[in-house]
């Protein structure tokens, strides 16, 4: 495999953050059961609120291309956590997606800069040749 180009390759912030996404969307799903049962949250508000979260997560996550989706990102990171008002144990798992978000996002993006510098060089270099 030959990446000739930044844009041939792979971007890792894209990658990264569609991953946190995924696994947060399947954690925010799950928590709408748990309103129901444990925190006796009517079953309309449930269904919207948790499956509306998930279903939000999992198109963000197929939507990164566009820099947009990365500010719909924090906007999740945001609900994941308020979602600890109707199951407090979300306030701790959505602030562990949050950080994992924020991970992915940042060195990501560092990652991106860093690939960009290295592939500058490597054509300055070949253009002295």
């Amino acid at each position: 495999m030959s990446a000739t180009a930044p844009g041939a390759a792979r971007s890792p912030r894209r990658g990264m953050c569609a991953a946190v996404l995924a696994l947060e969307g399947i954690v925010v799903a799950l928590s709408t059961p748990v309103m129901i049962v444990v925190s006796d949250v009517p079953m309309g508000t449930a269904l919207a609120v948790g499956l509306g979260v998930a279903v939000a997560c999992l198109l963000l996550a197929g939507m990164l291309r566009s820099e947009a989706a990365y500010v719909g990102g924090w906007v999740v990171q945001a609900a994941a956590i308020a979602l600890g008002v109707l199951v407090p144990t979300m306030f701790f798992l959505g602030t562990v997606f949050a950080l994992l978000w924020g991970t992915a996002y940042f060195l990501g993006r560092r990652i991106e800069q860093e690939r960009a510098a290295a592939y500058a060089a490597h054509e300055a270099r070949d253009a002295e040749e």
